[in-house]
């Protein structure tokens, strides 16, 4: 018969659940190498592995058996295999492009601890799909709006999320969709560089946002009245300006944002918001020839650099940042507690903060490997985005959790958990 992997749930799981792996039918104490493999849509190849030995009864089962140095990783992971995935050439970063077919993954065992590993004893293949059966993906060309909203099964109205993405541009889906699953609707807004819309960050005009959140208003499968935005990055800093100059926003969700306007001048009727000012000289390059740039940007709270502070202070809204505390590319946590102090002091409710040590820049939803550098649209480099893999792992899995129960309290009233049964 010989070793067989067993995966839980055994042939298809949301990209962000957890997946049981375990192997039967090896020998006693026998010593094994792991091996995980996904292909992304470009052909890119992302791998882990992991030497572990099975126990006395021949089962090795990752939620018991810590694995052992030499791999990529070490100690109890039930999920190394996934969250350990690097890329097999440098500065590639795990995105989905097309939600609608999932990831494929492989695992394969083979004998002993050799590099290159021994014989291979068994293999399976796993599918870590995006879309929850019943889950309906809708392209929105409304006006100026270029979107895909994402609807969860069964009759709505559904409390509403903006999701915005940061430099890279077009229009990332998968985070939207997969807060989708959780019972809220979800529209993931490209703002430049997708379709007919700007080719580059030169300046970006509230009103087109505007229509996004009276879109989102007026649909009859949200439930208002008010509905949450969700911004990482630029996305972020976007999501603060939304915030404090739009009606309609109930709750804000900020990953590693900035407070003050960056990268782009920011209209308003006949209001007009500066880009922060930076300095390309206070970049660091390490060994490898990576740039560190956490140093260049501006402080926003000095001289002609506070005309790019957003004032947040007009929003109506609850706030939640949440903070990688290695973020690399530019100072999360000071841009949090800035935003927070600038809140009370004009008498506003003091925002949530959730502080990750040991997270980089990009916390995506749970089980994205982290990117540890790649290239920078605006800089033209590559950059390191910080972090450590496996407090960043831990760091998306909680802030998954913070970030639903948080809108569940502030869209619908309701604690998280109530709507799972959707």
């Amino acid at each position: 018969t010989g070793p067989v992997i067993c995966l839980s749930p055994a042939a298809r799981s949301l990209f962000d659940e957890p997946l049981d792996i375990a192997v039967t039918g090896l020998g006693p104490r026998q010593q094994v190498t792991l091996r995980t493999s996904l292909r992304d849509e470009r052909d890119e190849l992302f791998q882990a592995c992991a030497h572990y030995q099975a126990g006395d009864d021949g089962t090795l089962d990752l939620s018991h058996c810590p694995a052992l140095p030499g791999g990529s990783f070490s100690g109890l992971e039930p999920m190394g295999l996934l969250w350990a995935l690097q890329p097999q050439k440098p500065f590639r970063r795990l995105v989905k492009r097309n939600v609608q077919s999932p990831f494929l993954l492989q695992l394969e065992v083979f004998e002993g601890h050799g590099d290159p590993p021994g014989r291979l004893l068994a293999e399976a293949q796993h599918e870590r799909a995006f879309l929850r059966d019943g889950v309906r993906r809708v392209r929105v060309r409304e006006g100026r709006i270029r979107a895909t909203l994402f609807l969860p099964p069964g009759n709505g109205p559904f409390p509403g999320i903006i999701d915005l993405y940061g430099t890279g541009g077009g229009l990332p889906e998968y985070r939207a969709c997969l807060l989708a699953n959780y019972g809220f609707a979800v529209l993931a807004l490209a703002y430049y560089s997708y379709e007919d819309l700007p080719k580059e960050m030169k300046e970006f005009h509230l009103e087109y946002f505007e229509e996004a959140v009276k879109y989102m208003l007026q649909h009859t499968q949200v439930k208002g009245p008010g509905i949450g935005l969700l911004g990482i990055s630029k996305g972020g800093d976007l999501c603060v300006s939304m915030a404090s100059f739009l009606k309609g926003i109930t709750a804000t969700v900020l990953i590693n944002s900035s407070v003050a306007n960056v990268g782009a001048v920011l209209r308003y009727k006949d209001i007009t918001i500066p880009p922060l000012g930076f300095n390309i000289k206070r970049t660091k390059v390490n060994k490898s020839g990576i740039a560190d740039i956490t140093d260049v940007l501006n402080n926003p709270l000095e001289g002609p650099d506070r005309q790019s502070f957003i004032p947040l202070e007009k929003a109506e809204c609850h706030f939640l940042f949440i903070v990688g505390q290695d973020d690399r590319n530019w100072k999360s946590e000071f841009f949090a507690i800035e935003g927070s102090k600038r809140l009370q002091a004009h008498g506003k409710e003091k925002p949530e903060i959730i502080c990750y040590p040991g997270a980089g820049h990009y916390i995506e939803p749970p089980f994205f490997p982290m990117c540890a550098a790649s290239m920078h649209l605006l800089v033209g480099k590559f950059v390191m985005w910080g972090g450590e893999p496996k407090a960043h792992c831990k760091a998306q899995i909680d802030a998954w959790q913070q970030i639903q129960a948080f809108f569940h309290k502030h869209l619908t009233g309701k604690p998280s958990g109530t709507s799972s049964k959707l």
